[in-house]
């Protein structure tokens, strides 16, 4: 049990000088940032709670200033704390990561933790618990910014069990961890083609084109046309069969750009799933096969342009102050993502949130019932745009460079009225709709074992740390779960 472990402090399992906090503010400005070079880990690399360690929020030094900064240096298995603004905040550096060094912020504090006395992963499940967290704001200043200091975090006690129960520990937890992140990649992943998709029929057109570069090689194939240079176009594997016609040659190059697959694997995608291969040919029929020039430049032929507000409605997020909120199931929305949560919703999900005042031109999309606050604006469709369809046209338009307030950034709602799109096939736009509703359920069910994965964490790592659950040491590279009640 853990009234068996010591108690020791964060400085008792730390290598000597283990423990140091980042430059001093002035040793560190943007000026000092470069585009490539050595990552500064910042607050946006943390979170609160043991989750991942978000890479992708570097900014970089160079070699120079590493040198200069050098005692504030971090590598794999360090531990980071923010000492000031977001408290309770940590991150760990992967043990895996290709970085070999890295500089912490101004705002950040490390730990190097001596492997003979503690394993780096209990530690950092230890430092990123509730209780830690809750104990780490309960005990920081509150004159201005809340912070903690260095000498607070030396002193921060924490069991340590034997290495052995301290490895079993980090594995079961760390087996969580790496299946939540892999599900976190496999959203990315359906988002990315989500993304391709409507980027390739709507802003790029490449089914349109492909029909005009189809005509072009039918063309060339026919009597009194033998001298005609043939011409390419994407994913084409061989010009058109003897004696097909040109609607059908357009359409199956339509075909191929939509579904990336050649005419062999269409026909046999026809032999083998003729239902999808029928929906497939539907959808390339209703693209163009030819281009107009606009305003826009060149559009498919009939979508000349029209003003976004055809499509779209911005309507006002309403104000909750947050001594008014009670926590509950619904998620509150500021221009910078969630806040919170409050027992009451004013918009029913699925829904779309688009910053106002703040992180202007932020777009989230919910699929819950949620509340967005006033510095947002939530989105109503009309003229047959559909939800999903005006998400993903949200992120072409550059919202987050409309900027027209002076003092706090702000998004003005007819600004975005006026900006003109192209009249997009009704049809077409349905279609889309139910091609992305497919990688939303696939979506959906990734984010519904993920909830399940971090409930069953969180219910086991306080269990786990507080010795309630023991666990026998193992070398197994996928753990067996412990049983616990009410998960």
């Amino acid at each position: 049990m853990s009234s068996e472990w010591p108690l020791l402090t964060l400085e008792d399992v730390a290598v000597p000088r283990g423990v140091v906090d980042g430059p001093f503010g002035s040793n560190l400005k943007a000026s000092c940032y470069v585009e490539s070079g050595i990552p500064v880990i910042r607050g946006s690399n943390l979170t609160v709670g043991p989750h991942r360690f978000k890479s992708e929020e570097f900014v970089y030094v160079g070699e120079e200033t590493f040198k200069r900064l050098s005692r504030s240096e971090c590598r794999p298995n360090d531990i980071i704390f923010t000492k000031k603004g977001t408290l309770g905040q940590t991150g760990l550096v992967p043990s895996d990561s290709q970085i070999e060094k890295y500089l912490i912020s101004s705002n950040q504090m490390r730990l190097r933790v001596d492997p003979e006395k503690a394993l780096p992963e209990y530690v950092y499940y230890w430092v990123s618990s509730k209780w830690a967290i809750q104990k780490i704001k309960q005990d920081s200043e509150f004159t201005g910014v809340p912070k903690i200091n260095l000498e607070y975090l030396k002193k921060f006690a924490i069991r340590i069990p034997p290495l052995s129960q301290q490895t079993a520990i980090a594995k079961i937890l760390g087996y969580l961890d790496k299946k939540i992140e892999l599900n976190y990649q496999i959203n990315q992943t359906l988002e990315q083609m989500a993304q391709a998709v409507f980027k390739s029929w709507f802003v790029d057109f490449e089914p349109v084109k492909a029909k005009m570069a189809a005509r072009k090689r039918w063309q060339a194939t026919q009597p009194g046309n033998e001298a005609a240079s043939p011409v390419c176009y994407a994913g084409e594997q061989g010009g058109p069969a003897a004696g097909e016609d040109l609607e059908t040659t357009m359409n199956l190059a339509a075909m191929q750009a939509i579904s990336g697959k050649n005419r062999e694997e269409l026909a046999r995608l026809q032999s083998e799933q003729p239902e999808q291969y029928a929906e497939l040919r539907v959808t390339a029929e209703l693209f163009p096969s030819a281009m107009q020039d606009s305003e826009l430049g060149e559009v498919p032929e009939g979508w000349g342009p029209v003003r976004l507000e055809r499509y779209i409605e911005l309507a006002y997020g309403k104000a909750l102050k947050k001594s008014s909120r009670v926590e509950g199931p619904y998620p509150v929305y500021g221009s910078g993502g969630i806040t919170g949560s409050h027992n009451d919703f004013l918009v029913p999900g699925p829904g779309i949130v688009v910053g106002r005042k703040g992180t202007v031109g932020s777009i989230y999309w919910e699929t819950k019932d949620f509340y967005p606050i006033d510095t947002t604006y939530y989105v109503l469709v009309k003229n047959g745009c559909s939800l999903p369809f005006a998400y993903y046209l949200l992120h072409t338009l550059g919202l987050d460079g409309m900027n027209t307030d002076a003092a706090v950034p702000g998004l003005n709602r007819n600004n975005v009225y006026r900006l003109e799109v192209p009249c997009y096939s009704l049809e077409l736009m349905e279609r889309f709709s139910l091609t992305v509703n497919s990688i939303s359920k696939m979506k959906s069910a990734s984010n519904n074992e993920t909830q399940s994965l971090i409930e069953l964490r969180d219910t086991l790592l306080p269990k786990l740390l507080s010795g309630e659950l023991t666990l026998p040491a193992t070398e197994t590279q996928e753990p067996e779960l412990p049983k616990v009640a009410n998960v």
